[in-house]
């Protein structure tokens, strides 16, 4: 981090509230500095609450969330956060916030993003030749739109001036090593303590579990194959070249994946490169034919076949019902009225 980042007359930090913005990572970044502040015994954090328009923002547990200012005021932030959440990749870009962002970071100010917010960054041109993360539901999507862009899939990441998590308790962990880079790692340990949290972790700490917390199987050979797999979405290997890489003939694979998951290797591979295919078709707005072949698929007409058999429906309808379902919620129609909360 660079800046102001070590100034003791304190700092002052701006969150700016997208629609949609994840409740649990917004508390997770507000908590850890509201207890060093208490522990300090003084306001060194002073933080305000910024929407793009002045208006209160609904988080995406329908939470509405009244903020103190618009963007237009944001001026002198010694770190500013994107709070972002679902669906960020249907935000509009908004270009005053991305002056705003731009004239911070030639400043020399911390800026970043939690949870989804790097997506935005990435728009906004500001990680090109950064190293940042992103929600691990996200990530594939991000790589595949920003090749230039260093992706991690760490908890949290700190390049320079730029810091960036992955939501979650991820924001906690990411405010704990800003305390302690600031304060030292004893506050650090002191506020987790207040907070009832154990495990401070850094940020290169994995984000998911590990494949074989998340199959149940423990067949160090089935777990190889599957990471290969995962590895080449793009390049699908045929099972011949699969069974070779983890030294077992086809026939051994085949009966390791039947025993396991009663289904050929080929059939639980093709169903990753489905499942990576959906990801990419909610999440970004990229032709069907690019998606296609980013999954491995030769044609858009065997990608079709293959995605209706697996998911009941074509690549075009399985976007156009996650758009008009999201359109939806966030309209309000058969929703709740939303809780309405003020934030500093």
């Amino acid at each position: 981090m660079s800046g102001r980042a070590h100034d003791e007359s304190g700092q002052k930090i701006a969150f700016v509230l997208m629609e949609r913005f994840s409740m649990n990572a917004f508390a997770s970044v507000i908590e850890p500095v509201r207890i060093a502040n208490r522990l300090l015994g003084r306001e060194y954090y002073q933080w305000t609450t910024y929407s793009l328009d002045g208006n209160p923002v609904t988080a995406s547990n329908g939470c509405e969330v009244a903020v103190k200012k618009s963007i237009r005021d944001l001026h002198d932030a010694d770190i500013t956060l994107l709070c972002t959440g679902i669906d960020v990749e249907r935000l509009p870009l908004d270009t005053e916030l991305g002056n705003k962002l731009r004239r911070l970071n030639a400043m020399g100010r911390t800026f970043g993003a939690i949870c989804t917010g790097a997506y935005l960054l990435a728009r906004y041109h500001l990680l090109d030749g950064r190293r940042c993360t992103i929600h691990w539901e996200n990530l594939r999507s991000l790589r595949e739109e920003f090749p230039d862009v260093e992706v991690t899939s760490d908890i949290f990441a700190i390049d320079r001036n730029c810091i960036t998590c992955a939501g979650g308790m991820a924001s906690l962990d990411m405010m704990l090593r800003l305390i302690a880079i600031q304060h030292g790692a004893y506050l650090a340990h002191e506020v987790a303590e207040v907070a009832l949290y154990q495990n401070m972790r850094s940020g290169e700490s994995a984000q998911r579990h590990d494949i074989e917390a998340r199959t149940g199987i423990s067949n160090a050979k089935i777990l190889d194959a599957i990471r290969i797999m995962d590895l080449h979405i793009e390049d699908p290997l045929s099972c011949q070249q699969l069974a070779m890489t983890v030294n077992l003939s086809p026939r051994q694979l085949e009966r390791l994946f039947r025993r396991h998951f009663n289904c050929t290797p080929g059939q639980y591979y093709l169903r990753l490169r489905l499942e990576t295919a959906r990801d990419l078709l909610r999440r970004t707005s990229r032709p069907v034919l690019d998606v296609a072949l980013a999954c491995g698929f030769a044609s858009t007409s065997h990608f079709t076949k293959c995605y209706r058999e697996r998911f009941l429906c074509t690549p075009t309808e399985e976007r156009q019902s996650y758009q008009w379902a999201n359109t939806k919620t966030t309209s309000g129609v058969g929703t709740a009225t939303p809780m309405r909360l003020i934030a500093k």
